[in-house]
């Protein structure tokens, strides 16, 4: 059996070497030291290639995503729709075998991974995600939900202040069906691991509540011993598989120059030769590839058994809750009505609002870093996780972005997360792989610009939305008023991608718009049209009310002015010309008020009112007369840009 393992974790080996040596480009040390590994693991986990959707599978995350010489040679060997050819056109334009794993891209990639420590807390997302939903339609008798979450990764990984986070987070919800593999090579991109790390890995698993295990990671024997204890694990375990990097290659096995760059043909040719393989490229022999293709035979007979097992459930009440919770109704969503309201903050609002979500749709879950008395986010009477709907991150908004990504992934969740707007900057590599990959998930952003007041400087967030703005495929909202948020929550729960929504600390007064002159679910509308209009005048959030009473003064001294309000300005950057031509008259001049950086808006303004600064420590009305948010302040933009003098005029009457 050895021989044949051997045989396998070899054909891997060389595989991953051609890849980076057709490519002129890639990672060929970690694939090679994790061959005999990746061999072993091919025997334990339950998957089928022909359906890469199988909702019981055992998920397998390349946390080390430059590994994709593994990866994909992995992928192809079980019978993924990865072709010899497609190993051929490694990290070539338009190929299915890119650089880093994309999913939705390549076939049987379970998440987009590639800056290291994100594939961790992504396991411990799909772990998370398995246990609410076995909570959900499990019985005693009847397991619909019971897989295993495998996750490789690398000293890098761990290196990463996610992986702590994530790490904690696992062990002290005792996620037992997480088994994270550890290729401890020693090395880095710069050299031996010892040049800038010295940690006890064992001790600080340890204290994190984990099972850890240590073996040679070359040693088939202790390689499926280990995975046998996992399996039986009361705790989430760490298998410390001490390897190689470059194992197989003749001269250069434990050099980190292997790391980062092809091996070089020789080298190749030698290393064949050292291990019994002929010099032929792309080379799988065929006891090896029968070995690796019986995962569809195995595959498709799991899958089938557990398709039986569905129509044989004990309770039918299992069925109807597994259906829910892959097919949500939005319709039965009972959305709170704030019409009859004067002031909410958008934070108040949107706590009502995800609480109606909850109540309605299974599948929604989600919590806050900490936070969720200020952020609002607290499902009443729903219980803690994993049983309930809540889930206590901690102080972990780095992990929890990743985590929540991956509980998008999963397949049964629709999941949100939150914490202050000016905290987002920790989770932006999280966000940005949502984007990257359309991922359904909601970042809920409260605390949103100066309004903050006297926390200061430090938690006012300046220069974030136009962050957020400039990331492809991801929507931000920033809702004026309570009714702007419900409409925002309708609209983004259509949609396949990512949405953050940034919300207001200080109460907002409610608008009464007419409906027939736009829809929040096209980004932007015109919340107040005059006739003769020659001024535009957008905004967001808190900016709109600021927008509509400064019209009305403006109004008062000759100057007329249309209000847009600006919920999502990706959205409305999507909407055709005539759309947007019919929301921003081009006939007339425009003018931007918003509490934060909001450059993007030059893109229709000819005239900005916005930070150029960070804020200051005080309370939210001063800070706004200081940094230029004011009637008169937005009148005297107006009348300069309408060529006009500047003369106070006292308001009469502001019918808003």
């Amino acid at each position: 059996m050895n021989r044949l393992r051997q045989k396998k974790a070899d054909t891997i080996r060389f595989l991953a070497a051609d890849m980076v040596q057709r490519a002129n480009s890639g990672h060929p040390g970690a694939p090679m030291g994790l061959a005999d590994i990746a061999t072993v693991l091919s025997e334990h986990i339950n998957h089928n290639p022909k359906d890469a959707k199988w909702l019981n599978r055992d998920r397998v995350v390349f946390s080390g995503g430059h590994g994709t010489g593994l990866i994909y040679s992995l992928l192809h060997l079980w019978g993924y729709d990865v072709s010899m050819d497609d190993l051929k056109n490694f990290r070539q334009l338009d190929s299915k075998t890119p650089g880093h794993p994309e999913y939705g891209h390549t076939d049987g990639i379970e998440i987009t991974t590639g800056p290291l420590g994100q594939g961790i807390a992504n396991a411990v997302g799909f772990s998370m995600a398995s246990k609410y939903t076995a909570h959900q339609v499990n019985s005693e008798t009847s397991k619909l939900i019971d897989h295993s979450v495998y996750c490789l990764c690398g000293d890098g990984d761990l290196q990463e202040g996610i992986s702590y986070e994530a790490c904690g987070l696992a062990g002290h919800l005792k996620l037992d069906n997480l088994v994270l593999i550890y290729d401890s090579n020693e090395i880095t991109i710069e050299g031996h691991t010892n040049i800038a790390w010295s940690e006890d890995v064992r001790g600080r698993f340890e204290a994190q509540n984990w099972e850890v295990l240590e073996i040679d990671g070359h040693n088939f024997e202790e390689i499926d011993n280990a995975f046998n204890s996992a399996k039986k694990s009361s705790k989430p375990t760490l298998i410390i598989a001490n390897t190689k990097i470059g194992k197989g290659s003749a001269t250069m096995e434990g050099s980190h120059h292997t790391h980062g760059a092809p091996l070089g043909e020789d080298e190749i040719i030698a290393s064949k030769s050292k291990a019994g393989f002929p010099n032929e490229k792309f080379y799988i022999p065929e006891d090896v590839l029968e070995s690796f293709r019986s995962a569809i035979e195995d595959g498709e007979r799991k899958q089938k058994e557990w398709i039986h097992s569905l129509k044989e459930a004990p309770l039918i009440e299992q069925n109807i809750m597994l259906d829910r919770l892959l097919n949500p109704n939005f319709s039965e969503i009972e959305y709170p009505d704030f019409s009859d309201s004067k002031e909410v903050a958008t934070r108040d609002s949107n706590g009502k609002i995800l609480n109606a979500i909850a109540k309605a749709v299974p599948s929604f879950i989600g919590g806050s870093a900490d936070l969720s008395p200020s952020n609002k986010t607290d499902l009443k009477d729903m219980g803690a996780f994993p049983k309930g709907k809540n889930i206590y991150f901690g102080i972990k908004e780095h992990a929890m972005g990743a985590i929540t990504n991956a509980i998008a992934l999963y397949g049964t969740l629709i999941p949100f997360n939150a914490t202050f707007f000016v905290f987002s900057d920790y989770l932006k590599p999280s966000v940005r792989i949502s984007a990257l990959t359309s991922i359904q998930n909601f970042f809920i952003w409260t605390h949103d610009s100066i309004g903050v007041g006297e926390d200061g400087p430090t938690h006012e967030p300046i220069e974030h939305i136009s962050q957020f703005r400039a990331l492809p495929n991801f929507y931000l909202w920033r809702p004026a008023d309570a009714t702007e948020n419900v409409e925002a929550w309708k609209k983004a729960l259509t949609m396949k991608a990512p949405h953050g929504f940034v919300l207001s600390r200080q109460k907002l007064k409610t608008l009464k718009p007419k409906k027939e002159l736009g829809e929040v679910s096209n980004g932007a509308y015109l919340l107040k049209k005059r006739k003769n209009a020659s001024l535009t005048i957008m905004a967001s959030g808190s900016e709109v009310m600021l927008a509509l009473q400064s019209a009305c003064h403006l109004h008062e001294i000759g100057i007329s002015a249309n209000i847009v309000s600006v919920p999502c300005l990706d959205l409305f950057n999507e909407q055709s010309q005539e759309y947007k031509d019919s929301i921003i008259d081009p006939t007339t001049k425009v003018l931007a008020i918003e509490a934060g950086v909001a450059t993007e808006y030059y893109r229709y303004a000819d005239e900005l009112i916005a930070m150029n600064s960070f804020g200051a420590s005080a309370p939210a009305n001063l800070l706004f007369e200081k940094f230029g948010f004011t009637i008169e302040n937005v009148v005297k933009t107006g009348c300069k840009m309408m060529g006009r003098e500047y003369k106070e005029s006292k308001l009469v009457n502001c019918d808003l």
